[in-house]
C-alpha cells in the first residue's frame, strides 16, 4: 500500500479510537478492512506520533486511547466540528477570566483548517445569533482548575472568604461547583461549622488545595442546594404561590437562582422565592401575568392587594394634555 494509503488508514484508526473507549483488535481490523497484524503496526505508528494507545491482553482486551503528557491533534467529524466552533464563539464572551482569549485562539486554529462548507454553516449560526451577557463577575481559570481537581481528588481546600460579616479563613471539603447565569458557586462541607455551605467563587481569595484527603460524605444534590441557598435562604421573606402554568413554562421565564419552580396538579405549578421586600416580590410575581394563588406568607396577599389598589388609582388618573 502507498504512503498516502497508509496515512489515511492510520487517521481512520485514530478516529475510531476517539469514537469510543475501547476496541478489540478484531473489531478494528474489521472496520479498517485489514489484518490484526496491520492494526498492531498502525497502533505503533500512532504511538510514534505521540498518541498514548494502551493495549490490554487476554479475553476482552483491546486498544484504548489514553491521556499523555501533551494534547495530541484531535479528529472531529462534521457535527463535532460545527458544535465545537459554535461553542468557542459563545465562550469568547463568557465569565471565566482569560477564557475568551483562549477560545478565540482555538477558534482561529479550527477555522483555518475547517472545510469551506462547514465554515459557512458555523458563520451562518453565528450571524443569526445574538448573546446577551449579563453583569456576571469574571472568575480566574486557575481557581476553577484548583477547585475542580480538589472535588475530583477529595482533598480539603483552604481559602480566605469575604462574607458580609467580614473576611475569614475557611477550610472545606469540596463536592461540586455550580454555575448560574451570572455567578459560580462551590458547594462544600465547612469543617469548622460542621455543616454544608455554598461559597461564591468571586469572594474567594488565596485558594489552596491541601494534601488532606477526606472520605466523601453523603451530600444533598449540589444544584438544588445552591438554588435553595441563593433563591430562598438569605432573605427575610419566603413566598410560595401557585401559578396556572406548567413548571417548564415558568422556568423559561424565571432563572433557577431567582426561584424554585415545581409542578403541581391540574396544570398548576408552585413557585418559591425569597426577598427582603414583599412589594418587590408581589410586583415580580404579578409581572408573570399568570393566575396566581398566594400560599404563604399571608402578608403577601395583603401587599398584593395594596399594590393592585395603587395601580388601579394610577390607571384612573390618565395624563391630560
Amino acid at each position: 500500500m502507498s504512503v498516502a494509503g497508509t496515512t489515511e488508514r492510520v487517521l481512520r484508526l485514530l478516529a475510531l479510537l476517539q469514537r469510543r473507549p475501547s476496541w478489540t483488535a478484531t473489531e478494528l481490523a474489521a472496520e479498517l478492512g485489514v489484518t490484526d497484524r496491520s492494526v498492531r503496526r498502525d497502533v505503533e505508528r500512532l504511538r510514534a506520533l505521540g498518541y498514548p494507545v494502551h493495549a490490554t491482553a487476554g479475553v476482552g482486551g483491546g486498544y484504548q486511547l489514553g491521556a499523555g503528557t501533551r494534547l495530541p491533534p484531535l479528529l472531529l467529524d462534521d457535527e463535532e466540528a460545527i458544535a465545537t466552533a459554535v461553542s468557542l464563539r459563545m465562550a469568547s464572551g463568557g465569565t471565566v477570566a482569560g477564557a475568551g482569549e483562549a477560545a478565540l485562539r482555538a477558534l482561529a486554529k479550527l477555522d483555518q483548517v475547517m472545510p469551506p462548507r462547514l465554515r459557512a454553516e458555523v458563520r451562518a449560526v453565528h450571524s443569526a445569533t445574538d448573546t446577551l451577557v449579563g453583569p456576571g463577575t469574571e472568575i480566574d481559570a486557575d481557581l476553577l482548575v484548583t477547585l475542580a481537581r480538589a472535588c475530583r481528588d477529595s482533598v480539603r481546600v483552604r481559602f480566605r472568604y469575604a462574607a458580609r460579616s467580614g473576611e475569614r479563613e475557611r477550610a472545606v471539603e469540596p463536592v461540586r461547583m455550580v454555575a448560574t447565569r451570572h455567578r459560580w458557586y462551590l458547594m462544600a462541607f465547612d469543617v469548622d461549622r460542621d455543616d454544608w455551605r455554598t461559597f461564591r467563587l468571586d469572594r474567594m481569595h488565596d485558594v489552596t488545595a491541601t494534601t488532606w484527603h477526606f472520605h466523601p460524605r453523603e451530600h444533598p444534590d449540589p444544584a438544588a442546594y445552591v438554588q435553595h441557598a441563593t433563591s430562598e435562604a438569605p432573605y427575610q421573606h419566603l413566598a410560595r404561590v401557585r401559578l396556572r402554568a406548567t413548571a417548564a413554562q415558568v422556568r423559561d421565564r424565571v432563572p433557577p437562582q431567582v426561584a424554585k419552580v415545581e409542578d403541581a396538579e391540574d396544570g398548576w405549578c408552585t413557585l418559591t422565592a425569597g426577598g427582603n421586600d414583599l412589594t418587590w416580590l408581589a410586583m415580580h410575581i404579578a409581572a408573570l401575568g399568570l393566575e396566581t394563588e398566594v400560599l404563604e406568607p399571608p402578608e403577601l396577599r395583603t401587599t398584593a392587594q395594596h399594590l393592585a389598589e395603587h395601580l388601579a388609582a394610577m390607571a384612573a388618573h390618565p395624563r391630560t394634555s
